[in-house]
């Protein structure tokens, strides 16, 4: 019978969990080292994305591959769109004490907060634009269909989609971006005390 007050003994971890925690933590530094480059980092997005739509163009294939690849992408952006805290749920629940926006003139300036923020939006749409590139390597994902459908369809429902957003923003006056911080003019400090 084992003694309860002792403490399993646990055997170090193996090369293959190390290799696995280094990689990590490497990954992990690079993305924290990207952070403040944000131009940078959508260039390099949109290249990547240039070099994915360059390589189905000369494949002749992957459409629907590339059709998922644009609907994820269009969730992405409208949620990056979308405030966290949705005014329209707002109004029915007054009671909540989280940020909201403000929706009178004489309300306090709250900053936008997003419900996904633009890091993430960053790094999942660059995820997605690697593992559709990798879909390319598989034969078995070139499902052959008619690929001016799925453009059409594509671009109705982006139309639809952003035509419901440019309302709600509207309706609740909010702008989800912004170009810079404001800055306050007042009265310049001269350093004297006065008592």
């Amino acid at each position: 019978m084992a003694d309860l007050g002792e403490s399993p003994t646990h055997s170090p971890p193996g090369a293959v969990q190390q290799f696995f925690r280094r990689v990590g933590e490497t990954k992990q530094n690079l993305l924290d080292k990207a952070t403040p480059y944000t131009a940078f980092r959508w260039t390099c997005t949109i290249v990547l994305f240039l070099i994915y739509g360059l390589r189905v163009y000369l494949l002749q294939g992957w459409y629907i591959v590339t059709y998922a690849l644009g609907i994820f992408q269009l969730n992405q952006f409208i949620a990056f769109l979308t405030p966290k805290v949705d005014p329209a749920f707002q109004e029915q629940d007054d009671d909540e004490d989280g940020p909201s926006l403000p929706t009178k003139s004489n309300e306090e300036f709250r900053p936008f907060m997003r419900r996904l923020p633009e890091f993430k939006f960053w790094y999942s749409a660059s995820k997605a634009v690697v593992v559709a590139m990798i879909c390319t390597f598989f034969e078995a994902l070139n499902i052959p269909v008619f690929w001016p459908i799925l453009v059409m369809y594509f671009i109705i429902l982006f139309v639809i989609t952003m035509k419901r957003q440019i309302r709600h923003m509207i309706k609740y006056r909010y702008v989800p971006f912004s170009h810079g911080k404001r800055r306050y003019q007042g009265k310049e400090d001269s350093g004297k005390v006065v008592s």
